[in-house]
């Protein structure tokens, strides 16, 4: 099954147009190569109202399937999108963070530095990923195979055949 995707960098360089945003079409570019359809892509501030606008709107509005974002979530005063999200999602699935710090470690002890959440909110799931090009791709690509098969969970219509080979 095809789901739609969004990619939202939070970044203030890369709203004020002081910074390219690299992270932000890597990632539109990695899911379209994985089958996902990027319907939507923003830029905002690290301002935390914001942030928890376009996650609301994304799944209530726009009821996209997976919605990533890119930046915000190191140790700068600024770096907020971990609590806005936190603000927004209704469940939290704390093993996508844990797997993808689990492997940035193997590449950077750096990894552990990530304060990366996701969870759902109605039918999308909100993934928090570095704001480096290199760090997010990484992430992403370490838990894109089971993120897949959680949206398949999220969108049956009844419990999934969980004991089943994944795909």
């Amino acid at each position: 099954m095809s789901y739609t995707a969004a990619v939202i960098t939070v970044s203030d360089k890369g709203y004020e147009g002081k910074r390219e945003d690299t992270s932000g079409p890597a990632l539109a570019e990695l899911l379209k190569r994985k089958g996902f359809r990027v319907v939507y892509t923003s830029i905002v501030p690290d301002e935390p109202e914001m942030i928890r606008k376009e996650l609301i709107d994304c799944a209530d509005e726009k009821q996209i399937a997976l919605v990533l974002t890119t930046g915000g979530t190191g140790f700068s005063p600024r770096d907020l999108t971990p609590e806005a999200t936190l603000e927004v999602i209704e469940r939290q699935t704390p093993g996508i963070p844990e797997a993808m710090r689990a492997e940035s470690m193997k590449i950077t002890p750096k990894g552990c530095l990530s304060r990366s959440v996701a969870g759902i909110r109605k039918r999308t799931l909100i993934i928090n990923l570095p704001g480096s090009k290199k760090a997010s791709a990484e992430n992403i690509m370490a838990v894109i195979d089971p993120v897949m098969h959680g949206l398949d969970i999220l969108y049956s219509e009844g419990s999934a055949d969980c004991g089943s080979e994944t795909k």
